[in-house]
């Protein structure tokens, strides 16, 4: 068995690395502070090399640097004082998506998402971060999602320019020109929000009688409680309704604390940990209360990325004295809608949908939860739903978070992999489980004129609600 590197043990020169990469110190920081990559996670790598294939900026652009193994062994460098962070040294690790599909096939358990959340916060704390990634930071991460009230009147403001002929007059003129690329592309990347937005409440949405003969959930309904989130409730607050109304009909009463907010991912995936903890620490709050005198208590989520998130408040919040042990239960408290519907059992839906469908697998749901066949199980619940796997389903779409904004070009080669592995199925529809997924996609077979055609993107619940409400019809 290959043994882990020990600093004394580790390369002058990464062997899979040019000499160039590893500039010298030239007066740049190191790794300093509390929030620093560990060293035993550092060194876990063996330089093996199962990682590459999985990853989607390594299979698109084909250069070391942009692999797991590369990053670390930059990130190793640092560490030994070999080289200091350096703006080229930032931009291979911040060309990461982050999507974590090398943990899902790595033999020595390198938690390379936790790896990388730290040294991100290093580059923040040290103002390293490269242009684009300080601007989505300092106007959309900090300004806007921990801020609820701040995000719903900027969605309302968007609403406006939607459905307005303002929007058709700024694209016409070009003016969209003038804007940075990262802004062009966050504009580009909105779906239309037409519906009403989802908004958490004090009222618990009552569980309703199952239909199934099987009453194994006899007695008096569970509760649970959902995340609204931040942005989900805002452009897919038809699915959030889904999702209340598919919880509902499996025997549960819903609650959605109105004193929740942002989960902290995109922040946590930015390197501002400390943002991230504040949140965290305000969800703690807000679910555990709900949750006392409550048997079985559980709280969903229909956002992967969030669920991935959750699940890990026990290492984010693991030193601090106050919160360490509530975060702990919040985690084990804390699952995905199809990972819950799964375990029930599921109350049958008898409605048909006569569709062919496949499924793309969220990273933070396959990779980073390791739940990949609960999805499916649900989605084959359905009658008349022909299920067809694509290529690649738990590679990465391009998306990941605010990945589309500060990295376009890759994120655009990426996405048009998945659009063709998509096309190559003949669906009729996508389906997933996360509105990052959700979004990314829509955009690609919308550009790529698939679209057109209907082939819009669903999540998992989306389809469930629809099957129980054909079973009126």
């Amino acid at each position: 068995m290959v043994q882990p590197e020990t600093p004394a043990q580790g390369h002058t020169i990464h062997p899979h690395l040019g000499q160039d990469v590893l500039e010298p110190l030239n007066n740049e920081p190191g790794f300093a502070g509390l929030d620093v990559p560990s060293e035993a996670d550092l060194y876990r790598c063996v330089h093996c090399g199962l990682c590459l294939s999985s990853c989607p900026t390594y299979t698109t652009l084909k250069v070391e640097t942009e692999s797991p193994r590369g990053r670390i062994a930059l990130m190793r460098a640092v560490h030994e004082g070999r080289v200091g962070i350096s703006e080229r040294i930032v931009s291979h690790w911040e060309m990461c998506l982050q999507c974590r599909a090398c943990e899902a096939v790595c033999p020595s358990g390198v938690p390379y998402g936790r790896i990388m959340e730290y040294t991100r916060a290093q580059t923040l704390s040290q103002d390293k971060q490269g242009a684009a990634l300080k601007r989505v930071d300092r106007f959309f991460l900090r300004a806007a999602l921990p801020h609820p009230r701040r995000l719903r009147f900027g969605f309302h403001l968007l609403r406006i320019y939607q459905r307005s002929r303002l929007r058709t007059l700024v694209r016409a003129s070009g003016l969209l020109k003038l804007l940075p690329e990262t802004l062009r592309s966050m504009e580009a990347q909105l779906p239309d929000l037409k519906e009403p937005f989802f908004s958490p409440g004090p009222e618990v949405y009552p569980a309703r009688p199952r239909t199934s003969s099987s009453e194994a959930s006899a007695g008096s309904p569970r509760t649970v409680a959902l995340l609204s989130g931040c942005v989900m409730p805002l452009m897919q607050g038809n699915t959030m309704r889904a999702a209340v109304r598919v919880l509902a009909r499996n025997g549960c009463n819903v609650a959605v604390p109105s004193n929740q907010v942002c989960c902290g991912a995109l922040n946590l995936h930015a390197g501002d940990l400390e943002t991230a903890r504040r949140l965290a620490r305000r969800n703690i709050d807000a679910f555990l209360s709900a949750a006392e005198g409550r048997e079985g208590y559980k709280i969903i989520t229909a956002s992967a990325g969030c669920g991935s998130n959750m699940k890990e408040y026990g290492e984010l919040l693991k030193n601090d004295p106050q919160y360490a042990e509530p975060a702990r239960r919040f985690s084990q408290m804390t699952m995905d809608v199809t990972e819950f519907l799964a375990g029930l059992p599921l109350d049958p839906p008898t409605g048909q949908v006569n569709r062919r469908v496949t499924y793309q697998d969220p990273c933070h749901l396959a990779h980073a939860q390791r739940i990949t066949g609960q999805p499916r199980e649900v989605l084959k619940a359905i009658p008349g739903l022909e299920l067809v796997e694509m290529e690649a389903s738990s590679m990465c779409c391009g998306g990941a978070g605010f990945y589309s904004m500060v990295q376009p070009e890759v994120s655009g080669r990426i996405l048009e992999t998945k659009v063709g592995n998509i096309e190559a199925t003949a669906a009729d529809q996508v389906v997933t489980a996360n509105p990052g997924c959700m979004m990314q996609i829509e955009q690609g077979l919308q550009s790529s004129g698939c679209h057109a055609a209907g082939r819009r993107v669903a999540h998992v619940v989306d389809l469930l609600d629809e099957a129980y409400r054909r079973e009126e019809e």
